[in-house]
């Protein structure tokens, strides 16, 4: 149920006002109520000294039968209360009790303040008479000795009568006020809400709504009626930019998404689109490329020229291109968009980077593996042809010759096996076995494994395994068959009298695993190659093999969840690195 603005209006304001004249009251209360009793008790203390002279001459004079006489007359003449206490509690004067009837008044405390020689006041109840009084208290002195406690005290019924008196007064303006307040708040809505329904009311006429629909449409409140008026009238607009927001939205994630560059150049050869994809391959953005001619954010003349070919001829061209210094390949098509836009161009630039990289590897990959059989069949054919030439009737040389052939049939074996490991591992058909190992006992396994080999090539390998390493889980034969081909490599690279470090140490994910060298060293242009399948680095490291052997490494160690790094530099030699995560 909504409500009118009047109401809504209406009763805030009311509260409002309430809860104003209410606080106002309670403090003018408390207030008036403050400054009566601080008069009262200003004109009452100024009393209660002249009791007290009046009691001091009396004492002087020895008349202390007098005090209740003296008592009686100040309580009739001010109409309060008095009473006269000796300095040990003694009542020796009151006005409203017998004497016989009081108790000892010591523990009062404006008496208890009076003795010690200050004027002193109290409110509290009387325990005598049950209501509540103002006390006032002062010495008596005689010849500057306090002898007794002079004491008036009033009734506080007046102040209270008072109060209520003013209280009345402040809820009879109360009411008046909010009944004002109330008249003023309709009176005043109603004024500010007329040209609200003035504008409904037009915005359902323009609509052709009957009176019962106008009914309909807005309960009570004025501003909802209003609301209806303009939801209704922008329903068909709204429908008409959702349809459209959704078809731009489809065409934005499908341009957003597209590993194919896209590029919209006008008439003029300014650039009206771009998407994420060309922005990469051109290194630029939306903002520094829209409004731009296509030459500023393509800088490309062949590509200007597809785009001027297309615009002359009206008919779609393509042509493959490499652009930019990363020598990224692109096959470009440029097709005209008269039906939509006419006179724009409609640039597709498909990325052909990776396939000619991987072409170049399978070239690559057949030449080494070409080399790497030819010649060991070479090999074989030459010591076949000489043992068939006679050499198998000279035992001694047909050992030799028989000893060769095997070493190029275990080399070819080699290289089969290293083709099938890498398939297999790429392929996840590699099971792990792990379990929780000490990286030093990786170490240690793969150093004895290779010692040999390394005092044959004339070098040193040392261990540096860090203290109170935490265990891995590896497949222990796998990251040892990893240590090897590092190790392999380190021997294979290194010049007699050199030395290969072989060690583990802790790191922040874990623990990493290394072998360092004094080798030739690795160039720049090669080093972010060298865990690539079939990259060999010829002109540095000269030698067999097929290039799968840290390739097979970066695999192992990544389906580890580690991570595999090289760093070197030409002439000082290299350090191949890995982390593996502690468990």
């Amino acid at each position: 149920m909504r409500y009118s603005l009047i109401t809504r209006f209406a009763f805030p304001y009311i509260i409002l006002i309430l809860a104003v004249m209410g606080g106002l009251s309670l403090a003018v209360s408390y207030s008036l109520r403050d400054t009566y009793t601080d008069n009262l008790k200003i004109r009452l203390m100024g009393e209660t000294r002249e009791l007290a002279k009046d009691a001091s001459e009396l004492l002087i004079s020895g008349e202390i039968s007098g005090m209740e006489r003296l008592a009686m007359e100040y309580a009739r003449l001010l109409n309060s209360r008095a009473t006269i206490i000796m300095a040990d509690g003694t009542v020796v004067g009151e006005s409203q009790t017998d004497l016989e009837e009081m108790e000892n008044h010591l523990k009062r405390p404006e008496v208890q303040s009076a003795i010690m020689g200050e004027d002193a006041s109290a409110t509290r109840i009387s325990s005598t008479l049950g209501k509540s009084f103002l006390y006032t208290a002062v010495p008596i002195y005689i010849e500057e000795k306090i002898t007794g406690v002079a004491r008036l005290s009033i009734t506080l019924t007046e102040v209270e009568t008072s109060i209520r008196s003013l209280n009345r007064a402040i809820l009879v303006a109360t009411a008046v006020a909010t009944l004002l307040a109330i008249l003023l708040t309709f009176l005043i809505t109603n004024w500010t809400t007329l040209p609200f329904r003035r504008l409904s009311n037009s915005i359902n006429k323009m609509k052709n709504l009957s009176e019962s629909q106008l009914t309909d449409l807005g309960d009570k409140d004025e501003l909802l009626q209003l609301d209806h008026a303009f939801t209704s009238m922008s329903q068909q607009l709204q429908s008409q930019i959702d349809a459209l927001t959704i078809e731009r939205t489809k065409l934005a994630a499908v341009l957003n998404n597209m590993a194919d560059g896209i590029v919209i150049a006008g008439e003029d050869g300014l650039v009206d689109l771009i998407n994420p994809a060309a922005e990469r391959m051109f290194k630029t953005t939306a903002a520094e490329s829209i409004g731009k001619s296509l030459v500023e954010v393509v800088r490309h003349h062949q590509l200007v020229d597809l785009w001027h070919q297309c615009r002359e001829s009206g008919e779609a061209q393509t042509a493959s291109y490499e652009i930019s210094l990363e020598k990224i390949f692109v096959q470009a098509a440029a097709s005209p968009m008269s039906s939509s836009l006419p006179g724009s161009i409609l640039l597709v630039l498909q990325d052909l980077t990776r396939i000619r990289r991987l072409e170049s590897l399978r070239r690559e990959f057949v030449s080494n593996v070409s080399h790497e059989l030819r010649t060991p069949l070479a090999s074989m054919k030459a010591l076949t042809e000489t043992l068939r030439e006679g050499a198998i009737e000279d035992p001694p040389a047909a050992q030799r010759f028989l000893e060769r052939m095997y070493i190029e049939i275990d080399s070819l074996t080699q290289m089969v096996e290293e083709l099938l490991e890498l398939s297999r591992i790429e392929s996840g058909r590699v099971p792990l076995e792990r379990r929780a190992v000490l990286p030093g006992d990786l170490v240690d396994k793969a150093v004895d494994r290779m010692v040999l080999q390394a005092q044959r090539a004339g070098l040193t390998i040392e261990k540096n395994i860090g203290i109170d390493l935490p265990k891995v889980s590896v497949d222990f034969s796998r990251m040892v068959q990893v240590l090897v081909n590092l190790l392999h490599n380190a021997i294979k690279f290194t010049p007699p009298g050199g030395k290969i470090i072989c060690g583990a140490r802790k790191d922040d994910s874990g623990v990493v695993i290394f072998v360092s060298d004094t080798g030739v060293g690795i160039d720049l242009e090669s080093l972010p190659r060298i865990f690539e399948r079939f990259y060999k680095v010829d002109k540095a490291r000269s030698g067999s093999g097929t290039g799968l052997g840290l390739s097979i490494a970066r695999h192992l160690v990544e389906s580890h969840g580690g991570r595999i790094w090289a760093k070197s530099e030409p002439g000082e030699g290299t350090t191949v690195a890995f982390s593996l995560p502690a468990g």
